[in-house]
């Protein structure tokens, strides 16, 4: 059977692992990758709901297959992940696109082969959401796409309901995987030739909360000592369960890169009330100062959201106060997007645009030239960097260093996997290029 698949995935990287199983399931039943919807058999859609463009991004794209399903009648066109989970999506997708042939959520992706094999048979559409059932699937058989990297999942689903976040609901309550088959699974793939495990997780560092399993560092410790030559990193921690046994963790092991990344999300105390974020500024650079005490080097990576309801020209400003106290080395930011079914959403006091795009602006330029600076200051030193990729445009290799800046270099060889020595001889903002020595 020659048939091929194409999937077009939206948002994090939980979600680019998630179409790495929808990969596996697609070539457990024969079909191959391909480059492009148009030479599709099968186009899976894995989708996000975090921001309302991602959404309608999305439906944009969905929108545009409505031609090509007319000419390729047997072509098969499936929508996934957090959109249609989310209350009467999977409904309002049907109505909208009647040529989708399949529907279904976050909690039933394992059930995507049987539903491909159910609309093959019956020539009827499947539309399939289920309710958060705790289960957690092991033994996928996930189609890689990120050499020399892997991603891993800890944790599943999320308890903290902040009030602009659309995550629990769509991911359900927070649950941990055994310490044991993720240790099992994280041998496998160093024994493969992974060079750098990423560690995934709505909240990372609650790994264990409410179960008998070991607590985040502990597991880290172990992972750590598992033989072979690889990275470790993990995303996203919650500022609010980062503790000292972890900064002591990441300090102790070699393996684990120094870079954290820590969302503050606002400078505000009465933002992040509001946002129920269960922290206050002096908490959080508490946090900080222990991550430095033990690991003073470790480069600090964050989340930044302006305009939400109610954020005064002072809030923004003690937004501003704490990025520079803290000195990221770079930033995530984003204007409030409103998420229908959040607790923010009814909130009164929405942001004006014009307001949000200013703030947004002042934001983006001071983090700019923080994270300047620190590229800045590479330059004329010899960093570490486990090559990731090659850039076609500008002709040369790239990888990270464990701070996780990226830096450039020209080599005769495929140097993909491997650890380089770079030499860096300057510096364009966000990254580096250098020489391999």
């Amino acid at each position: 059977m020659n048939k091929y698949y194409h999937i077009v995935t939206y948002g994090c990287q939980m979600n680019v692992h998630e179409s790495e199983k929808i990969a596996g399931i697609l070539a457990d039943l024969g079909y191959k990758s391909c480059g492009s919807v148009n030479s599709a058999d099968i186009v899976v859609f894995n989708t996000c709901c975090i921001r309302e463009n991602a959404e309608n991004h999305a439906f944009g794209n969905i929108g545009m297959l409505k031609k090509l399903k007319s000419e390729k009648k047997d072509m098969i066109i499936a929508v996934g992940g957090c959109l249609p989970q989310q209350m009467g999506k999977a409904e309002n997708l049907h109505d909208k696109f009647p040529f989708v042939d399949i529907i279904f959520g976050t909690h039933n992706l394992h059930k995507l082969k049987e539903y491909i094999i159910s609309k093959s048979c019956t020539k009827k559409p499947v539309i399939h959401i289920e309710d958060d059932s705790g289960i957690i699937c092991e033994g996928e058989n996930p189609c890689r796409t990120s050499y020399p990297n892997a991603w891993v999942n800890i944790t599943y689903g999320c308890n903290n309901f902040c009030s602009y976040c659309i995550v629990p609901y769509v991911r359900g309550r927070e649950r941990s995987r055994k310490s044991e088959n993720i240790i099992s699974e994280v041998k496998g793939l160093v024994a493969e030739g992974y060079k750098e495990i990423t560690l995934l997780g709505q909240n990372v560092n609650s790994y264990g909360n409410g179960s008998d399993e070991i607590s985040f560092a502990e597991l880290l410790r172990k992972i750590s000592a598992i033989e072979g030559d690889f990275r470790l990193r993990f995303m996203t921690s919650h500022p609010k369960d980062f503790s000292e046994e972890l900064a002591e963790a990441i300090a102790s092991c070699d393996k684990i890169c120094k870079c954290v990344h820590l969302p503050v999300q606002s400078g505000s105390d009465r933002i992040l009330k509001a946002m129920n974020r269960k922290y206050t500024v002096a908490d959080y650079i508490k946090k900080i100062e222990i991550l430095h005490k033990y690991v003073p080097d470790c480069a600090v990576t964050t989340d930044l959201i302006v305009g939400f309801p109610g954020e005064t020209e002072e809030d923004f400003q003690s937004t501003l106060e704490l990025v520079k106290k803290v000195d990221y080395s770079s930033a995530f930011t984003f204007v409030y997007s409103r998420r229908e079914g959040t607790v923010a959403a009814k909130m009164a006091e929405q942001i004006p645009e014009e307001i949000s795009k200013n703030r947004i602006m002042r934001l983006v330029s001071l983090v700019n030239g923080l994270t300047r600076k620190h590229s800045c200051s590479y330059v004329g030193k010899t960093v570490e960097i486990l090559c990731e990729g090659y850039d076609e445009k500008k002709d040369m290799y790239l990888g990270r260093d464990t701070y996780g800046r990226m830096g450039y270099f020209k080599c005769a060889e495929n140097a993909i996997g491997k650890f380089i020595n770079l030499k860096v001889t300057s510096a364009n903002g966000i990254s580096l290029i250098g020489e391999k020595v």
